[in-house]
């Protein structure tokens, strides 16, 4: 970037990001088979469709946490503080109030639901109520926590909302081993889940006390902060509705139409990719705050760091992602079992290249609501959820299990298209379709076409020692490079490769120990 210490400021923040999510999902990936295996796949997939019935709950959460990140960002200075105590006081108050709510409802609704929709026999069914009220219990933790957390994210003090995300994965992991083989139930596992929430939230209360008590506020109404919060979150409220509907609705389908252990395999598979994505996700995510700093900045400037941002993630994506192609059996395989490994290794092969197609948008959304084009991104959202939900609607009841994950590719590729659509209408520059060619659709494309000829290539040579871990680990990085190295070759080639190149040598200079040349 320009501005070397705008830029290694950024790189430290990805940094801490990345840091909480790789010991987080680390955590969560090596629990998970014993997990599987000491509650069964049917069990397992009872845990699922519970978590996946209490997902609309995070639209509420995500949307409040974004929408007061925003607000608190924007009033940073001391003469502002009163300001900004009154939102966040609105936001707590908010919090508690339709939080509370929200699971009274799941807990009384929750089960009974459930056993409809689904078709829950007694033996699956007799955890419900449990589950339903320890994994509502923990999203309210979970919403708390998003509130105070706020407070962190304004300032981007990702240091401390990393620590706080890594010492709730642990408490989580630990409870897990300990409880879970007493106690083999669905709910013992949201549960320990529930538990790892709030330790976050004691965590960011204690925290936000000791270093930003001055900001705090007990929870109170405010009119105007409430307008402007429901301004900025009810068009959040639709991106994050239109979301977690593309994101649930195999599941939800699969729930419905057969066994819970389908929902199981579906389940591990997307955990997996899902892993790698929101890491790139949590990467990116930093953007946020900072975009919101750039409001003064001009338009052909924003562009530029816009577009750049989004190339970089762009590689990442196509390399972290896009190696998961050609070891997804053998991964699988080693992971879980056999059988996991027979029923769900195309899907997780769809559902990579469809992540990353979604990590395209990633960017681009983070800066659309950075300056409050909120409508903008709950139409993305929507576009993407219908896309996704038509194809999921047609393709699971005549084509079975073998068709999940398709709706994720389809949606996600109407996703791009309407997000291209409306960047075309925020920015008047010249070199618009060749930027977006260059930083967007040639990483992807190239990622992309690389992974699955890397899959077909090594389909044979994958299995001589699929027993042993150094061997698909080796492999899983060997494709990663080649996959970067392919796209980094390509992207120099075209009027922004110079352009690309300098922005690799910053972050080499950044994170390697010997400064790149």
């Amino acid at each position: 970037m320009a501005e070397p210490d705008g830029s290694f400021r950024l790189l430290g923040n990805s940094a801490w990001n990345a840091a909480a999510f790789v010991i987080g999902v680390g955590l969560n990936l090596v629990i998970l088979p014993f997990v599987v295996f000491r509650l069964g796949l049917a069990a397992f997939g009872v845990a699922g469709l519970v978590t996946a019935c209490l997902a609309p709950a995070l639209v509420f959460s995500n949307a409040l946490a974004l929408s007061t990140a925003r607000e608190l960002a924007h009033r940073l200075a001391p003469a502002e503080r009163d300001d900004a105590r009154r939102f966040f006081a609105t936001a707590l108050l908010l919090a508690v109030g339709i939080g509370g709510l929200i699971v009274i409802g799941f807990v009384a609704a929750g089960p009974p639901l459930a056993r409809f929709a689904f078709h829950l026999s007694d033996d699956s069914a007799n955890d419900l109520g449990r589950a339903f009220a320890l994994g509502a219990v923990g999203w309210l933790c979970q919403c708390l926590s998003a509130v105070f957390l706020t407070l962190f994210t304004a300032r981007q003090d990702y240091r401390r909302i990393s620590s706080i995300n890594i010492t709730s994965a642990v408490v989580a992991t630990c409870s897990m081993v300990v409880l879970i083989p007493s106690w083999p139930q669905a709910s013992t596992f949201l549960g320990c889940q529930a538990l790892g929430f709030a330790t976050g939230l004691l965590m960011v209360f204690v925290l936000s006390r000791l270093r930003l008590g001055e900001w705090l506020a007990r929870p109170a109404l405010h009119r105007g902060p409430l307008g402007d919060l429901v301004n900025v979150g009810s068009w959040q409220l639709a991106a994050q509705g239109g979301g977690l509907l593309s994101g649930q609705v195999d599941r939800y389908l699969l729930g419905a139409l057969l066994q819970p252990q389908f929902v199981g395999f579906y389940t591990i598979a997307q955990r997996l990719e899902e892993a790698m994505y929101i890491g790139i996700l949590k990467i990116g995510e930093i953007l946020f705050p900072y975009f919101s700093a750039l409001q003064r900045e001009s338009s052909d400037r924003k562009a530029e760091l816009l577009f750049r941002s989004s190339w970089i993630l762009n590689v990442l994506a196509a390399s972290v992602l896009g190696a998961l192609v050609p070891v997804a059996g053998p991964l699988l395989y080693l992971w879980t079992g056999p059988e996991v490994a027979a029923e769900a290794q195309r899907l997780l092969v769809v559902l990579a290249i469809a992540g990353m197609l979604g990590c395209s948008a990633n960017v681009f959304a983070f800066y659309l609501l950075a300056h409050g084009q909120s409508r903008s991104i709950a139409l993305i959202s929507l576009v993407t959820a219908v896309f996704t939900v038509a194809t999921s609607a047609i393709a699971l009841p005549y084509f079975g299990w073998q068709a999940a994950g398709w709706s994720a590719c389809v949606g996600m590729s109407a996703q791009i298209v309407t997000t291209i659509l409306l960047l075309r209408r925020s920015f008047s520059i010249a070199g618009m379709w060749s930027r977006v060619a260059h930083f967007v659709l040639l990483p992807l494309g190239t990622g992309i076409a690389t992974a699955l000829a890397l899959r077909y290539a090594l389909r044979d040579a994958l299995f001589d020692h699929v027993s042993h871990w150094w061997y698909v680990g080796g492999l899983y990085c060997v494709a990663a490079a080649i996959i970067f190295v392919v796209v980094v070759t390509a992207s120099r080639v075209g009027p922004h490769g110079a352009v690309c190149w300098r922005d690799l040598r910053v972050i080499a200079t950044r994170f390697l120990p010997v400064r790149a040349t």
